[in-house]
């Protein structure tokens, strides 16, 4: 297994790459066209194809999580077992996930000429957006941890991208369902930005639907924990939340 310092930068270079293309696409939808259904469809097929190669790169070395929600399901549901996440993993992981955030955030200000930090004003405080987030995380993790659990984790990259892209259409907040990447939104005041009144309860829902998707985990798949190298990835959900609103 690489060592924990290796898994941690992976988790950093991961989430910045991950927010620079959700905040980058939905920046240059907008710059190309006004109709708000080509804004969506372009932001969202970027993301499934980034997110794609980030997992099938990235997920040997740490897992793939790029998601605090992930990591502590993981870790929640391995913490009993010999290969689970250990907890000074989750310590390093969710900083770095936090910060590679926020500077994938800033680099996509930076290369559509944004300021590079600009709090957002667009307002996404409705309870039928915290529901759509409740919704897409559990959707998430469950797919995270049901793919680790019956050994199809090969699929991941793919599976898992898809349910993201998925995601951006049916879920009324077009799924965050992530909150590193919901903070580092907060960051860019564009297409892709969330206020930061807004992120709070946006998180306190991806959270709330994390716990959701490991207890349908367990309903389902019983309790043994998947290894680290079982985890796919996690993603953020997309954009258009922006869009839409």
């Amino acid at each position: 297994m690489p060592s924990l310092g290796r898994r941690a930068l992976a988790e950093l270079i991961g989430t910045a790459a991950l927010v620079a293309i959700v905040v980058g696409s939905g920046i240059q939808a907008t710059e190309l066209t006004e109709d708000v259904a080509l804004q969506l469809l372009a932001n969202s097929l970027a993301t499934v194809f980034g997110l794609g190669m980030l997992i099938a790169l990235l997920g040997p070395v740490s897992g793939a999580h790029f998601n605090p929600a992930v990591t502590l399901a993981v870790w929640w549901t391995g913490r009993h077992g010999t290969d689970g996440l250990e907890p000074r993993a989750v310590a390093a992981y969710v900083p770095a996930q936090i910060v590679g955030g926020t500077g994938g955030a800033v680099l996509a200000n930076a290369m559509f000429a944004e300021p590079l930090v600009r709090l957002s004003t667009r307002d996404r405080s409705d309870g039928h957006l915290w529901l759509g987030e409740i919704v897409a995380t559990t959707g998430l993790v469950l797919l995270v941890l049901g793919l680790g659990r019956t050994a199809q984790q090969r699929l991941g990259p793919v599976l898992v991208a898809s349910y993201i892209g998925a995601a951006y259409w049916f879920t009324s907040s077009t799924s965050f369902a992530n909150p590193a990447v919901t903070v580092a939104r907060a960051l860019s005041d564009t297409f892709a930005g969330i206020a930061p009144a807004s992120v709070p309860p946006f998180v306190a829902a991806q959270l709330l639907g994390a716990g959701v998707g490991v207890a349908l985990a367990v309903a389902l798949f019983g309790r043994s924990a998947a290894p680290l190298d079982a985890v796919p990835a996690a993603a953020d959900g997309p954009e258009l939340a922006t869009a839409r609103h």
